[in-house]
């Protein structure tokens, strides 16, 4: 058997690879047509015009799909893993489930509305999508430490601890910097004063963005370990 055909981590190994691959794809698109700078655009901006910005939405919206599917198989597997025992209080276990339901609803709205086309809708998906997700992650690395050594072992609990601590601090620079950078065109000039910020802004969004995906990279060991199924009863 073939380890993605293990449990279900191919889930985790889907989103993982889908999502690096939308972002890739969109700006490889949007450089090669010269809609943005080659040097960290925003990644919104790599899916701003079309028909780059078609694959980027469609492309979100599986993600989204995927990382919902992810999401609520974690939560059934820490239930199982805790059902019995005192190690969790369920309520956080919920609560993370409800963060990243949020995350990526955000994701969808994000893929729906571009910024070039509605910038204030745009912008807020991205802060439900960033905001709940960063505290997501904060939620499962507190979760994976409370239910250890069940579950995952000590290098992945440390793995999830150091990339949602990069995800966090790099998220401030991306909202604070995006501040004093402001732009209102795809293309930058680099002699521009505001360039600095908006580059630093720019850079740290690309990494709370891997960091997310790398996140979901250590579920793939925990999916392996379990199954959902779906019960069909009928009522006369």
């Amino acid at each position: 058997m073939f380890w993605f055909m293990q449990g279900l981590c191919f889930l985790p190994a889907f989103l993982v690879i889908w999502s690096s691959c939308t972002f890739i794809i969109s700006y490889l698109i949007a450089l090669l047509r010269h809609d943005v700078d080659p040097v960290f655009p925003y990644i919104s901006d790599t899916g701003a015009n079309p028909p780059e910005s078609c694959i980027f939405g469609l492309m979100t919206f599986i993600a989204s799909c995927a990382a919902t599917a992810t999401i609520y198989a974690r939560y059934k597997y820490v239930e199982k893993l805790t059902g019995d025992t005192e190690l969790l209080k369920p309520c956080l276990n919920k609560a993370a489930l409800v963060l990243g339901m949020i995350s990526c609803f955000g994701m969808c709205i994000v893929a729906t509305f571009q910024e070039t086309a509605v910038e204030a809708v745009h912008d807020i998906g991205a802060l439900l999508f960033f905001v709940p997700g960063i505290v997501y992650a904060i939620l499962q690395t507190v979760i994976s430490y409370r239910v250890f050594p069940f579950g995952s072992s000590v290098c992945v609990c440390r793995a999830r601890l150091i990339l949602a601590v990069i995800a966090a601090v790099a998220f401030f620079p991306t909202v604070i910097c995006a501040f004093f950078g402001r732009q209102s065109t795809l293309h930058r000039d680099p002699n521009d004063k505001g360039y600095p910020f908006y580059l630093a802004s720019a850079v740290c969004e690309w990494i709370v963005a891997f960091s997310f995906i790398f996140f979901f990279l250590t579920y793939i060991d925990d999916f392996k370990l379990f199954t959902l199924k779906v019960t069909t009863e009928y009522e006369e």
